[in-house]
């Protein structure tokens, strides 16, 4: 590859980096909308700048990022080299390949359970709800009990094109099963109900949830819909 090019990539992704953790972001599992148009939540990182985000926007990330996409290109079959790459590219939105590299690592360690979930995560935040799917069911069956999990694979039925309501529900229900009192959950099993045309039953979500933490946004938001 072309020095400059490649340098002129890694420069992007660091100011790309560095933008991204100054913005605010909401929990993943949050993501139902009334409409099945374009998510805008992308939960699964931090709130704050981290303590080396001063470094890095000095440039003292260049070389850091430009080892990690040479590693990860080098030695295919590295697979702690594949997660990093997959995660500098998630970071900054650029799902198409963030995947790809997860994926490697997914062939590599096919029964690595956080790397199944990154690649749901990762259709999932593309808007990709089939193929989400997938692996959240893979992942799912793995560990039934993660209900962050479950609940983004109740989230690829409600958000796709030709929505499962019923199938949504149900992984929202087992769930609840597993913690009653997951906001998260309740809110996509709010707008689930919404979407299925039984408003009554999500004004009966929307107040448990204000009952157990009136403060939460997801309150708010859910007001927003049911209005």
């Amino acid at each position: 590859m072309n020095k400059n090019f490649l340098y002129g990539i890694i420069g992007l992704i660091v100011g790309l980096i560095v933008g991204f953790f100054a913005a605010n972001t909401i929990n993943r599992s949050a993501v139902s909308q009334p409409t099945t148009t374009q998510n805008t939540i992308n939960p699964s990182f931090p709130n704050q700048p981290t303590a080396d985000i001063k470094e890095q926007s000095q440039g003292g990330m260049l070389p850091e990022v430009g080892e990690t996409l040479d590693r990860a290109k080098n030695e295919p079959n590295n697979f702690e080299a594949q997660i990093k790459a997959g995660d500098m590219y998630a970071k900054i939105k650029k799902f198409d390949t963030a995947v790809e590299f997860y994926e490697q690592a997914n062939r590599i360690k096919p029964e690595d359970y956080e790397t199944i979930v990154k690649i749901g995560n990762t259709y999932l935040d593309s808007n990709q709800f089939e193929k989400a799917e997938k692996w959240y069911a893979q992942a799912v069956t793995k560990k039934p009990t993660d209900i962050n999990v479950r609940t983004d694979l109740g989230i690829t039925f409600v958000e796709r094109e030709k929505p499962d309501l019923d199938r949504g529900i149900k992984e929202f229900q087992t769930s609840l099963q597993i913690n009653p009192n997951h906001e998260t959950t309740l809110y996509n099993l709010g707008i689930a109900y919404y979407k299925k045309g039984d408003v009554e039953e999500a004004k009966k979500i929307l107040a448990q949830l204000e009952t157990l933490k009136p403060t939460s946004p997801l309150v708010e938001r859910l007001k927003q819909v049911l209005r």
